[in-house]
């Protein structure tokens, strides 16, 4: 071997030697640095014509293993995931405050019934009927801070989709320009390291927002996929599109996140996404916040309705001189179609107390005979006001009842103790609203009593267009229905629903129950999810829409929570509410109401206890339970579904800790590693400089042997 032979050997070692302790010394100075990958310089030895020649540090590369970064990025998305979930749901749990303190909100429920016990034991105390009032309409002010404060969790997870969203893009553009630098830097057999550290930062920050799969590229850089096999980055940086809501209530259908490859179509985003925060929120704000609004709209819907089931069979005292229903959504002849039972309107001196008129109806489906004399659902107004007599008058006006009485006196009806007055589970006062304790400006009650023989009302040619999305939030299909023609009964608009071409019924069906609810059951498991977009339809003469009679859609129906208040002459003049009861019985000329009856208070303390029937709202099927057993279990699931989210959020993050320190611990650096491999590197240099100075001695003295 020559002289040069060993210089230019010793020369490589002495430069694949400075080398490594160049990449030692970055290892070392970012040992703090959160995320630094450890740098290794990979050498191999040199060959000419199969003689040894040197060494040569082929290339510099990063420790890292893909099963543990992948098993990183797993852990670290699902545990974005279950933390969003769970400080978000976390937020509407608190809205509620302490179940088991005094001013939580199912607290606030419980007392308004005690409220109307204590009221009975004085039914003429000022001060305790105010009081019942002040907490019942309490009850209703908090439910509506309730509904609103959990749309303004949906809307703020909205408002964070569309951070995450653009988050996203500018991460893949990041690391698609990196793909550049590194795979240009991989041609030239240059030292890519730096920016495949920066890229690995960036792969790690975006996985916190979706679930990626990610694949080292042949020429250098990485390849980003979506768990849906939809191309992030690798050949060239996607596009991801989302418009946000802008002001969230319970009926607001949200847009689709697209992502559009490079030179592709969009595509739905939530097709295939499993994990990370965007998921996360999607979840909350489609499914666990709009059920627990739904079970919170369908408790403050009961506890409305059975105050004014026990109102409607009382009567203040003196009775007022004008009863007002609430709009049933239907005309008059289809809402007193079905009815059976007896019931009596009367006219009340307002000195007396007693009967001075009387109007006895007998209800038989479709027939009633009212004093005696035939009458028809059609005829039922004018039948009415000639067995009056002028003593009190009957209107129905944009689907509202209306009994006035003339003069001073006052209304009142009552239904008869042995065989009363039903249709869907009400009398027929609570049917139609007549003396209602609690209002609302919309149709909150969707057991209608209707038939599919029922008229219906709606104008054929009106439209209602349903939305279907996947479980996963992705949009299906949109559909439009339109009302058909024909005799106009409610089992046409229920067929025209079903048709599988022109209607949902690929997707599920329609089906009236029993009481007159409509139920759309939904094909497949899971099935789609069904909400209704637009619906331009107004029932004739009532004014409402298909969707507001039936409460088609979750959305309608958890959107009654904020619409309830104290009739608003009962709040401003607390005398007027209904603590007593008409006594049928009373002969004439005696006292048929009296001041001093507290009966009426019983009812209404009693309404709490009473087995109402719940419809399917949320994660519940609904069923016959009362109102405060219902608000019980409300308040188990709702403390129970925060409980199981902490605990989702604390395995996740247990998990992905885990993951994150065993993947640090193979790609992190090791001071004491370090410290030996700087040892071996630094005495390879000197090694390789005392060859140098062999070699020049040897030089010397063939030179010298020379002069």
């Amino acid at each position: 071997m020559s002289l040069n032979s060993i210089l230019n050997i010793a020369n490589s070692g002495l430069q694949a030697a400075q080398q490594q302790l160049r990449v030692v010394s970055d290892n070392v100075s970012n040992v703090n640095t959160p995320g630094y990958v450890r740098k290794i310089a990979e050498q191999t030895s040199l060959t000419t014509q199969g003689v040894g020649s040197g060494v040569e540090v082929t290339r510099i590369r990063l420790a890292t293993d893909r099963f543990l970064q992948a098993a990183s990025l797993s852990a670290g998305a699902e545990a974005a995931r279950q933390g969003v979930r769970y400080e978000l749901y976390d937020r509407i749990q608190s809205l509620f405050g302490d179940p088991g303190g005094d001013s939580g909100f199912f607290s606030q429920i419980d007392e308004v019934f005690s409220s109307f016990a204590a009221s009975a034991e004085d039914p003429t105390s000022g001060p305790r009927r105010q009081d019942a009032l002040f907490k019942a309409q309490a009850v209703f002010d908090e439910a509506t801070r309730i509904s609103g404060q959990i749309q303004a969790v949906r809307e703020d997870a909205d408002g964070r989709i569309q951070s995450a969203i653009e988050k996203a893009n500018g991460l893949l553009q990041q690391i698609e320009t990196l793909n550049t630098d590194i795979a240009r830097a991989t041609v030239l057999n240059g030292d890519a390291s730096g920016a495949q550290t920066q890229q690995a930062r960036l792969v790690d920050e975006l996985s916190t927002l979706l679930d990626v799969q990610v694949t080292q590229r042949s020429v250098g850089g990485v390849s980003i996929r979506t768990g849906a096999g939809i191309q992030l980055a690798g050949n060239g940086a996607a596009t991801l599109e989302y418009h946000r809501a802008g002001t969230v209530n319970a009926e607001t259908s949200f847009n689709d996140i697209y992502v559009t490859e490079k030179g592709g179509t969009p595509r739905a985003l939530a097709d295939g996404l499993k994990s990370g925060e965007i998921k996360g929120l999607l979840e909350l704000r489609d499914n666990e916040a709009p059920a627990t609004a739904e079970r919170l709209a369908e408790l403050v819907t009961k506890v409305a309705d059975e105050l004014n089931r026990a109102h409607n069979a009382n009567s203040s005292v003196p009775a007022p001189t004008t009863l007002t229903g609430r709009n049933v959504g239907q005309a008059l002849d289809t809402a007193l179609t079905g009815f059976t039972g007896r019931t009596t309107v009367a006219v009340v001196n307002p000195t007396t107390g007693a009967i001075t008129t009387r109007a006895d109806i007998v209800f038989s489906g479709s027939t009633l005979t009212i004093n005696g004399t035939a009458s028809t659902p059609a005829s039922f107004l004018t039948d009415l006001n000639t067995a009056l007599g002028g003593a009190a008058t009957a209107t129905f006006t944009n689907g509202a009842l209306k009994i006035t009485a003339a003069g001073a006196n006052g209304v009142a009806v009552a239904d008869d103790p042995t065989t009363p007055s039903s249709k869907a589970g009400r009398g027929f006062s609570h049917y139609f609203g007549l003396n209602d304790l609690v209002s609302t400006e919309r149709p909150a009650l969707f057991d209608t009593g209707l038939t599919t023989t029922s008229q219906h009302g709606f104008t054929p040619g009106e439209t209602l267009t349903f939305r279907f999305t996947s479980e996963t939030g992705s949009r299906m299909r949109d559909i439009e229905v339109a009302v058909p023609a024909g005799t106009g009964t409610v089992g046409e608009l229920i067929s025209a629903l079903n048709n599988t071409t022109t209607g949902v019924g690929r997707y599920g069906t329609f089906a009236l129950d029993g009481s007159g609810e409509l139920k759309f059951t939904g094909f497949g498991d899971p099935a789609a999810r069904m909400s209704v977009l637009e619906d331009t339809t107004t029932q004739v003469p009532s004014g409402v829409s298909v969707t507001e009679l039936f409460g088609i859609g979750g959305g309608v129906r958890a959107s009654r929570a904020d619409g309830f208040t104290i009739r608003t002459d009962i709040r401003q003049s607390p005398s007027k509410l209904a603590l007593a009861q008409l006594n049928l019985s009373a002969t004439a000329g005696t006292a048929a109401l009296s001041s001093g009856d507290g009966r009426g208070a019983l009812l209404l303390a009693d309404a709490g206890q009473v087995t109402a029937r719940f419809s399917a709202a949320g994660t519940s099927p609904g069923g016959s339970l009362s109102v405060s057993r219902y608000a019980s279990e409300l308040s188990g699931e709702i403390g129970g579904t925060a409980a199981s989210a902490k605990t989702r959020q604390q395995s996740a993050q247990a998990l992905a800790t885990e993951a994150d320190a065993r993947q640090s611990n193979y790609e992190g650096v090791n001071l004491d590693e370090e410290l030996v491999l700087m040892t071996t590197y630094q005495q390879a240099f000197n090694a390789s400089a005392r060859l140098i100075q062999a070699a020049q001695d040897m030089y010397d003295t063939l030179l010298g042997m020379v002069r």
